[in-house]
Parts: C-alpha cells; sequence; structure tokens
C-alpha cells in the first residue's frame, strides 16, 4: 500500500506541532536539525511542499552559514558553489569564440543496404504487398477444420460441385455431347476408308 505523501512541516521548537499533525494523512513533520533527504524530496524528486517556521528559517543560517562565511554550528563546512557562473550551457556552445574553434561536423559512412528477396522475407513482400500477410492468414484459416474460412470454402465447393452436376444433366446428355460427337466423326471416318477399300478389291477381281 502506497501513501500519498503531503506537505512537510519544519520547525525548530516542538511546541505540540508533532501532536497536531500527526493524525493527518500524507502530513509529515521534521527538526530543522535532523533534516532528512527521503523526507525533503521523497523518490529523488524535487518539488515537495514544505512549510518552515520562522525559528527554523532562522535556524538554517546558524546550521549551514552564508556563502561568505561559515556556519557557527559546523567546523571546516562551507556551503557548495556552482562550478560555472554562467550556467547557460547552449549560448557558450554556439558562441562565435568557441564554434570557431570546433571542427567541421563529420557525416556518417554511407553503408550498403543489404537486399532482402520478398519471396523469402514476409515481411519485404508485406511492404510491397500490404495485403500478403492477411491473405495467407486467410489461406491457413481455409484449412483449419471449424474455422469460419474453412466452411465458407467448403460451402462454396458445394455450390460449385452441384452447379456443374445440374449443367452436366442439362448440357451434356445423348449425341450433343463433346466427346461423342469427336467419336462420330473418327467413326464416320473409319468407315469411309473401309468402304473404299473394298471398292478397290471389287475393282480388281
Amino acid at each position: 500500500y502506497v501513501k500519498r505523501l503531503g506537505p512537510l512541516i519544519v520547525y525548530a521548537e516542538d511546541s505540540g506541532i508533532v501532536r497536531a499533525f500527526r493524525n493527518i494523512p500524507g502530513v509529515e513533520t521534521a527538526s530543522v536539525d535532523r533534516l532528512n533527504l527521503l523526507r525533503l524530496a521523497p523518490g529523488g524528486k524535487f518539488g515537495r511542499f514544505i512549510i518552515w517556521t520562522e525559528g527554523a528559517f532562522k535556524r538554517l543560517t546558524a546550521i549551514y552559514g552564508t556563502l561568505k562565511s561559515g556556519p557557527p554550528l559546523k567546523k571546516n563546512y562551507r556551503l557548495p558553489r556552482a562550478i560555472m557562473e554562467n550556467a547557460d550551457v547552449a549560448r557558450l556552445i554556439n558562441s562565435d569564440e568557441v564554434q570557431s574553434v570546433l571542427r567541421p561536423k563529420l557525416d556518417p559512412p554511407k553503408r550498403a543496404v543489404t537486399k532482402k528477396n520478398p519471396l523469402r522475407n514476409p515481411k519485404v513482400m508485406a511492404k510491397l504487398n500490404p495485403g500478403f500477410l492477411k491473405k495467407r492468414l486467410l489461406r491457413q484459416k481455409a484449412h483449419e477444420k471449424g474455422s469460419e474460412e474453412y466452411e465458407l470454402v467448403q460451402k462454396s465447393k458445394k455450390a460449385r460441385l452441384e452447379a456443374s452436376k445440374k449443367y452436366n444433366k442439362e448440357h451434356k446428355k445423348g449425341p450433343a455431347t463433346f466427346y461423342k460427337k469427336l467419336m462420330g466423326a473418327f467413326e464416320a471416318a473409319a468407315a469411309k476408308k473401309l468402304e473404299a477399300k473394298e471398292a478397290e478389291e471389287e475393282e480388281e477381281e
């Protein structure tokens, strides 16, 4: 369970402050002599709402001192100073003094792009043909029993076979069929050859 944190009250002397705020969820109290970093910036994030009493604020100078003089309560301690006088780094980098010394920007070397075969690489084929992966998935599902695509394929196949049977019954009966016409032509030609051969044999006799 994570409890939401509220304001932090920093005091110099506990004149009933801890007892007054201990029942309020999220509100914490801390003594200025025992400040904790986890209380000031919980989770390493700055920006917590801190309420300082007047005595605690005056006590900070005695504990940490100023930039000109050291703290009376600590020995050999100085407040940390900023390393850079000008914190605008972007302005320093873009200044004429720095840019005149810098070397020109180098372009990265060009690398040869390897060509991939779309017939073997489905991702490349999907770029060339956006509907390729979806069509392949539908074809796979068409062979899986129990899927909707399989049922549609079987239904269309059944309808196609029934239409073929109906057409064969109507148009492929009797001597009007293509195969029977073809065989009839061969039989007629064979009969003519036989008659011609018999006629030649009679003339010779």
